[in-house]
């Protein structure tokens, strides 16, 4: 089939809720895709920031066929199995986690936390203590329950009445926070580095400030960091970024930006569906069998290539990578001479560039120049490369990327 082929059967058959760009992907190879034409794109997108290790890794290959190799894709959590236990083990050894709860997405660990907190706010604050406190700009997911917490009307409004229990406060704005608190608030839900609102930072006293109020109200706080997690950032996770301490967040006692629950989803096995809400064992206490569960979460299959890629991302080496390589990124996109740039920000190799007209016409004009870009909301090009990215490739990000605006 040509491409034409395939997109004619795509608008016949497929439910039409995704905008994709006039060609047809076939293969790649590190931070390369090649069409059906074989015109190469430098990979910016990294399947939405999904691909850390790039395409055709090695040692993801090796850790598929590995686990491929035991018959078992699929056996249920009614059964033990070792890959998903080490997994679980590697994730709360590297964070500030005592127990995992594995599911298949972002939006499902989304879900997984909200009935997590609010198990634990009826078990010690009874039946109103049920709600949970979100930020503007915010985005959670699409599912119903996710859905509530990302305040955006036209992701919201088609699809009303939503969960009911979620209020807002703005982003980066303690007071805000600090109004919107009372003992009816179970949970504390916020992004540490905010990635479809446009690439913002939370502030360093604003976070510290948020694990103050859940002490405060006995509410549980939350990171989303399914999109900054797993070395995004250029700390394993996005939290630890925050944290003054030498060697990350390695306080001696409980530091000050630490969460109760953490959700991570997107590059944890390299493009096969997982998600995991980490938590303290103080949550995990108030949950018993029965109270959740998954048919496919957790799987050998999965859990084996996760095992392999958080491993590899873990490492002193490659974490360092990552972070002077977003440096990089954001010193060459910050020379760029262009009267529409306003700004460039991020941490790690999670960059936006803010413009002061839309980026969807630079998105489209990426492509003739072999650039794959994709948008954080209307005016930022949002750059989340395969973390293996080279610094000569991000070189020629930034060229690329130069002509793409010019021709503009």
């Amino acid at each position: 089939m040509n491409a034409q082929d395939v997109i004619a059967l795509e608008q016949r058959y497929l439910l039409g809720v995704y905008g994709r760009a006039p060609f047809v992907l076939e293969r790649g190879d590190g931070c390369t895709l090649y069409d059906t034409t074989g015109a190469a794109y430098l990979d910016c997108v990294a399947g939405i920031a999904v691909n850390a290790l790039g395409y055709n890794d090695a040692g993801v290959s090796q850790a598929i066929g590995a686990a491929l190799s035991s018959g078992m894709v699929h056996v249920s959590n009614l059964y033990h199995t070792e890959p998903h236990a080490r997994l679980a083990e590697l994730l709360c050894s590297t964070s500030f986690a005592e127990r995992v709860h594995f599911c298949n997405s972002g939006a499902e660990a989304t879900e997984g936390a909200f009935k997590f907190a609010r198990r634990y706010g009826r078990a010690h604050g009874g039946d109103q203590k049920v709600e949970i406190l979100a930020f503007s700009n915010a985005f959670h997911g699409r599912t119903m329950g996710a859905l509530a917490a990302t305040p955006r009307p036209t992701y919201q409004d088609p699809f009303r009445p939503l969960m009911p229990g979620v209020r807002f406060a703005e982003f980066n704005d303690l007071e805000s926070a600090k109004a919107q608190m009372d003992e009816r608030v179970c949970a504390i839900l916020v992004e540490p580095i905010q990635g479809e609102g446009g690439i913002h930072l939370a502030e360093p006293t604003f976070l510290a400030g948020l694990r103050a109020l859940a002490d405060q109200y006995d509410a549980l706080l939350i990171y989303d960091e399914v999109q900054c997690g797993v070395g995004r950032a250029g700390t394993l996770w996005a939290y630890q970024g925050f944290c003054t301490a030498a060697s990350g967040c390695g306080c001696a006692q409980r530091c000050q930006f630490e969460p109760d629950l953490l959700t991570a989803a997107k590059p944890l096995a390299a493009g096969l569906p997982i998600g995991a809400i980490l938590m303290r064992q103080r949550v995990a206490e108030v949950l018993h069998k029965g109270d959740h569960g998954s048919t496919f979460a957790g799987g050998p299959l999965v859990t084996s290539v996760a095992h392999h890629v958080v491993g590899r991302v873990a490492q002193p080496d490659f974490l360092t990578g990552v972070a002077a390589k977003g440096q990089l990124l954001r010193d060459l996109l910050a020379e760029i001479n262009n009267p529409h740039l306003v700004e460039v920000r991020g941490r790690g190799l999670m960059v936006g560039l803010e413009l002061d007209v839309a980026v969807a016409p630079v998105v489209s004009r990426g492509y003739d120049e072999g650039l794959l870009l994709v948008n954080a909301g209307p005016n930022v090009l949002r750059f989340v490369p395969p973390l293996v990215i080279s610094e000569v490739e991000i070189h020629l990000v930034a060229e690329r990327l130069t002509r793409a605006l010019q021709a503009l």
